[in-house]
This record gives C-alpha cells, sequence and structure tokens, in this order.
C-alpha cells in the first residue's frame, strides 16, 4: 500500500506540468488539488461513515499535524520549483528519505541499522541517476532554492511520521477527511483560493484538480493512514521512494521526455534500495 501511495505521488509533477502547459500556474494546480481533495473525501465520507468520529487530545494533534504537513509539502516544494530546475527539485525532495529515517531514529532512541543505511545510500544514489542531474550545471542556483528544497524534503518526512502514528476510534477513510479539511485550510491562506471564483476552475482547471485531488490526496493519505501504522516511519519513508520512478516513467510516456541509460539505472537502483530492507528482513 505504501508502494501504490507513493506511486499516487510521482504521478502529480506530470499533472501539474499538464495544468501550467495549459495555462494555469502551479499555485493555482496545487490549489485545485486540495479543494478537489476534500471534495472527493466528502463525498466518501456521507456514503460510508456519515460522521465524524469524536477524537481524543492526542489523536488532535496527531491530524492536525498530519494536515499541517500534508499542506506544507504542496507549498514549499512549488516555491522551491520556482528557483530550482524541476530535475533537482525532485532530488531535494528525495531527501525525505534519509531524514525521515533519522528522525524515526531519533523518536525511538536509536540508530539505523546496517541495512537501513545500505538501503538510503542506494536510494541516494539513484535518486542522482534517476533525475538526470549529474550534468546539470548548478552554479547558478540561489541559496534560497536549495532551502526550500530541503525544507519540502522535511516537511514531507515529518507528515510520515505523523501519518504512521495511529488515532484511536478513527476509520481510515475519517482520518483521510480530516486531514484533507486541514491541508485546505491551510492552503487557502497561502496559495490560490481565488481561483473558486474568478472563473478559473470552472474554465478547465477543475480536470487538472480532480486528478490532482485523487492521486495526491485521497489515494495516497488513505493508503498511508492504513499501511504506515503497520511498517514504521522508516521503513515507509524507504518505501515511499518509489514516487521518483513514477514520476520519470509518467513524464516519458505523458510528455514525451526523454530517458537516459542513465536514468534507467537509477530506477533500477532506486528499485534495489527499497526492496532490499524487506527482502532481507524476510530470510
Amino acid at each position: 500500500m505504501i508502494i501504490i501511495a507513493s506511486s499516487s505521488y510521482g504521478i502529480l509533477s506530470t499533472i501539474v506540468k499538464l495544468a501550467m502547459g495549459a495555462g494555469y500556474s502551479a499555485g493555482e494546480a496545487i490549489t485545485s488539488q486540495y479543494i478537489f481533495g476534500f471534495l472527493l473525501m466528502l463525498i466518501i465520507m456521507l456514503i460510508k461513515e456519515r460522521e465524524i468520529p469524536r477524537i481524543n487530545r492526542d489523536g488532535a494533534i496527531i491530524l492536525f499535524f498530519a494536515g499541517l504537513f500534508t499542506a506544507m509539502t504542496g507549498i514549499v516544494y512549488g516555491q522551491a520549483l520556482i528557483y530550482l530546475p524541476a530535475s533537482l527539485a525532485v532530488v531535494m525532495l528525495f531527501q525525505f528519505t534519509w531524514i525521515g529515517t533519522f528522525i524515526d531514529c531519533a523518536l525511538k532512541r536509536r540508530l539505523p541499522s546496517r541495512i537501513e543505511s545500505i538501503s538510503l545510500f542506494i536510494l541516494f544514489v539513484g535518486t542522482i541517476l534517476a533525475a538526470g542531474v549529474i550534468d546539470a550545471d548548478l552554479s547558478s542556483i540561489p541559496l534560497k532554492g536549495w532551502i526550500l528544497g530541503l525544507l519540502s524534503a522535511l516537511s514531507f518526512a515529518i507528515f510520515i511520521q505523523f501519518n504512521a502514528r495511529q488515532v484511536e476510534g478513527v476509520s481510515n477513510i475519517s482520518r483521510a477527511f480530516i486531514i484533507s479539511i486541514i491541508a485546505l485550510t491551510v492552503i487557502s491562506f497561502v496559495l490560490n483560493p481565488e481561483i473558486i471564483w474568478n472563473g478559473k476552475l470552472a474554465s478547465g482547471l477543475w480536470v487538472h484538480g480532480l486528478a490532482l485531488g485523487l492521486f495526491g490526496i485521497v489515494l495516497p493519505i488513505i493508503l498511508f493512514s492504513i499501511a504506515a501504522p503497520k511498517v514504521g516511519g522508516a521503513l515507509t519513508s524507504i518505501l515511499s521512494a518509489m514516487e521518483l520512478p513514477v514520476a520519470v516513467i509518467v513524464s516519458v510516456i505523458v510528455l514525451h521526455e526523454s530517458l537516459t541509460v542513465l536514468q534507467v539505472l537509477g530506477i533500477v537502483f532506486v528499485l534495489l534500495g527499497m526492496t532490499l530492507p524487506t527482502y532481507l528482513s524476510r530470510r
């Protein structure tokens, strides 16, 4: 389920590029994602649950920060794209793999296992290769771009940690619905809520927003809510690396972007780094 959830995230960059190609800004596309994510979760909630369960104080804190960092990841990553090439922005975002593992180790007061360390190293090499930044000129990139890129990784790593915590008495659908409300509220104060009343949402942006809401809110949050508490924050961070190979493959198929031998090798490395902990733990 973690792999499916992260694969859903991998589709988003292509949908955002399609929206930008249609004349919309990245901020407008991301805002539409959270609007339709909330609407889709509202429909599911009305069909399956029909009422929000009572939540204790600890559960409310977990859900609040899960929603907050869901929104913050979208906001900061969108800002990073202003200063960074898309390929480098992906590399910076994917630092969440080792950041998430280290956060999990710090919370549990342990050191990363040898398997985790080897896996993270393989993932890092694979990310660099798959994103195609080896031959890129990075001298003109401002410090602000690097900082925003790392902040997007930190935000996503924290999101994973809160999603790895169980909330008693709250179903996965209710959990996803509450997270979507909080995320939409945060996004509305920061990005482009005016798309609701300026006509852009109805003029065609809704098509991209619907796809972004499904693959960026509904599927990943529900699936993360189900699986992350069972596998833990460290392994969730590692398995979430599936996002990058999917992002590269979808961009090649849909946007007809070129794919080099090094990128293919990078995808193989990422898949190896993902499967290594699970394979060795079963031996």
